[in-house]
């Protein structure tokens, strides 16, 4: 492929699958023979929980070897990855300390490029095809660092009354972000959590569709308890249930994303 494509998976408002779909999608590219790191910048830890125990997860929070204390030092994040179970699937694990990220930026030069410096060497190595990136739920100063040291952003909706709650202020964010790092591109929405039978998906798509400027993928993901085991057995649910609907439709939004980045 050539050149390295940085993806951040954010939305300011939680439970909208984005961890989940940023670890199935990397496994999706993976499949499709692309080389891929994850890289979790969550202090919840979910990303990292999708790929390892809880145990392994704890050790890497606990240690050395994670985003909060590459970030502190301002590293080269190369020497903080660690590889998965999967080949070609590598990962940049969490800590809870993450939750204090915000006041190790502050009193830092040039802050809202740290991630994007600790990156440059990974890019530069051509390593990797793609680095996906998973944000928290929030908008402030570490945010504003996954998006400056990305190339495009995809925002996962989830197709409930409470799904667009808050887009405007991201998209206001965004806007924001673009001011420093503007080459920054709005990758698209992907919409998740969708049961058919309900009006939300129709309305959801409806609302969506209506904004400039902004694709959402033709892809989207269905309530499935495959999810739900997969993530209980610390797996994307590609891995765990490959025949499951979910699994299915995370393929496919693999092969759609690639299929838009090489465009």
């Amino acid at each position: 492929m050539g050149t390295t494509k940085v993806i951040c998976f954010a939305n300011n408002k939680g439970g909208s699958g984005k961890s989940t779909t940023c670890s199935n999608v990397g496994y999706g590219l993976k499949e499709l023979g692309r080389k891929v790191l994850l890289i979790d910048g969550d202090m919840q830890l979910n990303l990292s929980l999708s790929l390892f125990d809880e145990d392994s997860v704890l050790g890497f929070a606990q240690g050395e070897k994670n985003l909060y204390e590459g970030i502190k030092r301002q590293d080269d994040l190369s020497d903080y990855i660690v590889q998965t179970p999967y080949e070609g699937l590598d990962l940049i694990p969490s800590s809870t300390l993450m939750s204090s990220i915000e006041y190790e930026l502050f009193t830092k030069w040039q802050r809202e490029f740290i991630l994007k410096k600790g990156l440059s060497s990974i890019r530069k190595s051509g390593r990797y095809d793609y680095i996906l990136i998973d944000a928290p739920p929030t908008l402030g100063g570490w945010v504003m660092n996954i998006l400056c040291a990305s190339d495009e952003i995809i925002i996962p909706v989830e197709a409930t009354p409470w799904g667009l709650f808050g887009l405007g202020n991201m998209f206001e964010f965004l806007e924001e972000v673009r001011q420093i790092a503007p080459d920054l591109k709005m990758g698209g929405i992907v919409i998740t959590k969708v049961d058919t039978r309900k009006n939300y998906f129709k309305q959801t798509l409806e609302t969506l569709q209506e904004l400039d400027d902004v694709k959402v993928f033709d892809t989207y993901i269905r309530v499935d308890s495959g999810i739900e085991w997969s993530q209980d057995n610390n797996a994307p649910v590609i891995a765990y249930k490959k025949s499951s609907r979910s699994a299915k439709e995370y393929m496919a939004l693999a092969q759609e994303i690639d299929g838009c980045m090489k465009n």
